[in-house]
């Protein structure tokens, strides 16, 4: 048998793209492409929603990995939550909802190398670590809701707790700020 028979018998559809590793491409191109629109629109509403568009992609790519917990958990609590309260930020610091002078710093080609320069070092960091390791997915779910909750509830409770008491503060701070301005301008 040569090498590339049993490395074909070992992993088997390992370059045969499935109908599942096509939508996956396709919904990331699109996630990529909502979330390019999110950092250089210079409207922040307009922003705010392409935020949700790149958010729910993400939503579907969970989908795609049979990771529905997480993909419900990034529905409700980043589009539902984090978006939500971002949009009311804005609505309640009286931002300019049109197009914003101050959303450009004029540094676009210097943030742009910086991107792509951290996307670069993302990708060869995540390669390098899992350039070995394959997934067995014949054995047991690893990302089922019991396992992922325990984990969750193990480990990563007090980094939830301080972004909600963050998010609670950067809500009541808006409303102080509206506030203010409304008792300067009566």
């Amino acid at each position: 048998m040569t090498l590339a028979a049993t490395a074909a018998t070992a992993h088997p559809g390992f370059l045969s793209p499935a109908g599942i590793e096509i939508a996956f491409v396709l919904v990331g191109i699109a996630t990529l492409g909502a979330a390019l629109i999110t950092v250089t629109t210079k409207q922040l509403v307009h922003a705010a929603l392409w935020l949700v568009v790149a958010l729910g992609g993400l939503a579907v790519e969970y989908l795609l990995l049979t990771a529905e917990f997480i993909a419900w958990v990034q529905v409700l609590i980043y589009v539902g939550s984090v978006v939500v309260l971002l949009l009311f930020g804005l609505m309640l610091t009286k931002a300019p909802i049109g197009p914003s002078p101050d959303a450009d710093s004029g540094n676009r080609w210097a943030a742009l190398g910086v991107a792509v320069a951290a996307a670069a070092a993302l990708v060869w960091v995540v390669v390098d670590a899992f350039r070995t390791t394959w997934i067995d997915l014949d054995g047991p779910a690893h990302g089922s809701t019991e396992a992922t909750g325990a984990f969750l509830f193990r480990h990563w409770v007090l980094p939830f707790e301080a972004l909600s008491v963050l998010l609670l503060a950067a809500l009541v701070g808006a409303i102080v700020l509206s506030r203010k301005r409304s008792k300067e301008q009566s």
